[in-house]
């Protein structure tokens, strides 16, 4: 028996030594030193982005919005520039999928608020996003799968979707303590509210966070991290009051969505979820009341 353990242990040991030859003749390979290093650079820059995109949030949600919307202006040009300018591509595929968020963010600042029709508003913010969105999406060569444009199982995803969306819109609406964007639960209006909140914000905003941002974030950091960045820049993107709770659970919501977009690669599935979180916080569950009219 000793002669046997002492027989595995020369094994390992012969293992141990192999490995740890292999891993200090690839540290001392240049072509992998300067590959790790050129990674490392593009993480970190991604970081800096991130941050520049949070930093014009975080001002609005403490009233300095004309700083705010000076800075993304200053954004959108500086991005512009890296992605003219800038050979490395991975590099300027961030830079222009980052384009969109100062565009997104200054056209909702520019659109008038209709009191008349809330619904409006929501209308002519998202519809001239689609004009970059279109853009980034043909330049960057996103397939089909990437996009999540999968529509196999849309019946059997509704259902589910709704679920979803009743409960994160009821906790956001318990959290936030929302307002209706129609006047009563008809039909017609709950029918309005679907069309824009699913077709426009949902399809829309999932494009954008999930089916691009998160694709590209993975590339760069890997799964996890890609989809806990991306689950990030939602909750303060998303976050219309600015307070901590809600960014944080903006987050999670996205964080909940991009792995639903994870496992499944279907951007229906995502934007019919996301839709209906709207729709139950801002449409249904204010006017019902918290109890369902119950309680």
């Amino acid at each position: 028996m000793y002669e046997r353990l002492s027989k595995y242990g020369e094994i390992s040991m012969t293992y141990f030594d192999k490995q740890t030859r292999i891993f200090w003749k690839l540290a001392g390979n240049p072509e992998v030193r300067q590959k790790n290093s050129k990674h490392q650079g593009k993480e970190t820059l991604a970081y800096f982005l991130l941050l520049l995109i949070a930093l014009p949030e975080s001002l609005i949600y403490s009233e300095h919005t004309q700083t705010a919307l000076l800075l993304y202006a200053v954004l959108l040009v500086a991005l512009s520039s890296i992605s003219i300018f800038v050979k490395e591509q991975e590099i300027r595929n961030i830079c222009q999928v980052l384009l969109l968020f100062p565009i997104l963010r200054l056209t909702n600042f520019s659109v008038p608020f209709f009191p008349e029709s809330p619904l409006l508003f929501f209308v002519f913010v998202y519809s001239p996003i689609l004009i970059p969105l279109t853009i980034v999406v043909i330049r960057q060569q996103f397939t089909y799968e990437q996009l999540g444009l999968n529509f196999k199982n849309v019946g059997y995803y509704l259902p589910i979707s709704i679920l979803i969306g009743f409960v994160l819109g009821y906790g956001e609406s318990l959290l936030i303590q929302t307002t209706s964007l129609i006047p009563d639960l008809s039909f017609i209006n709950i029918l309005k509210l679907i069309v824009v909140m699913v077709l426009f914000v949902g399809i829309i905003e999932e494009l954008i966070f999930r089916s691009i941002l998160q694709t590209r974030l993975e590339e760069i950091f890997g799964t996890r991290s890609g989809l806990v960045l991306s689950s990030l820049v939602f909750g303060f993107m998303n976050s219309g009051y600015g307070t901590s709770y809600e960014i944080l659970y903006a987050s999670f919501a996205g964080f909940i969505i991009g792995y639903l977009f994870y496992k499944t690669r279907s951007l229906p599935f995502i934007a019919l979820t996301h839709g209906f979180i709207n729709v139950f916080s801002f449409g249904i569950l204010p006017l019902m009341g918290y109890g369902f009219g119950f309680f």
